[in-house]
């Protein structure tokens, strides 16, 4: 029997990474591609993509295309095989913040582990509030987990509790630029 993976995807940490390496934006990263890497010859049973959902909560031109590119953006990875998982934007001082999305990782991740959904879970994220989740399927489920980061800002604290770790370089992930 192949391995069974599940990739839990932290939307907001990724697309920051990946802006701060230079990807205008995540629409121009291929997550078919980069989800056929990582699951490689074992069993995809579930992609999740974790992230805040924004509102149009003033109804300027901006906020409309704010709102508008973020669905079709979802919409698209939805057509590609990934279950949006939705939290919310909380404006803090006018500026928006990802509320709720690591506590339903950190759900998902324990909750299928005892469903015994996954052998491994391949998390893209570099959040340690995530670590005691990734502990707990590791020491009493007997789960795999993969971390995998970026080569220029690791989480040394997700490292230190996966199995396997994988940090992209940036010619890795010239792999999965839509071009």
């Amino acid at each position: 029997m192949r391995e069974k993976v599940a990739i839990f995807i932290d939307g907001s940490n990724f697309y920051h990474y990946l802006k701060d390496i230079g990807f205008k934006s995540a629409k121009g990263f291929d997550f078919k591609k980069f989800s056929d890497f990582l699951i490689g010859d074992r069993d995809c049973v579930f992609k999740g993509y974790y992230t805040g959902i924004f509102r149009n909560t003033d109804g300027t031109p901006k906020s409309v295309s704010l709102v508008r590119g973020q669905q079709k953006f979802l919409s698209h990875l939805e057509n590609v095989g990934f279950v949006i998982k939705r939290g919310r934007i909380m404006y803090d001082g006018g500026r928006p913040r990802e509320k709720g999305t690591d506590v339903k990782i950190a759900v998902e991740l324990v909750v299928d582990a005892v469903d015994n959904k996954y052998d491994t879970a391949i998390v893209i994220s570099s959040d340690t509030d995530l670590i005691p989740a990734l502990e707990y399927v590791r020491k009493n489920k007997k789960k795999k987990v993969e971390y995998v980061g970026f080569s220029n800002a690791p989480s040394f604290g997700m490292q230190k509790n996966a199995d396997i770790s994988r940090l992209l370089l940036l010619a890795d992930l010239d792999n999965f630029q839509i071009v």
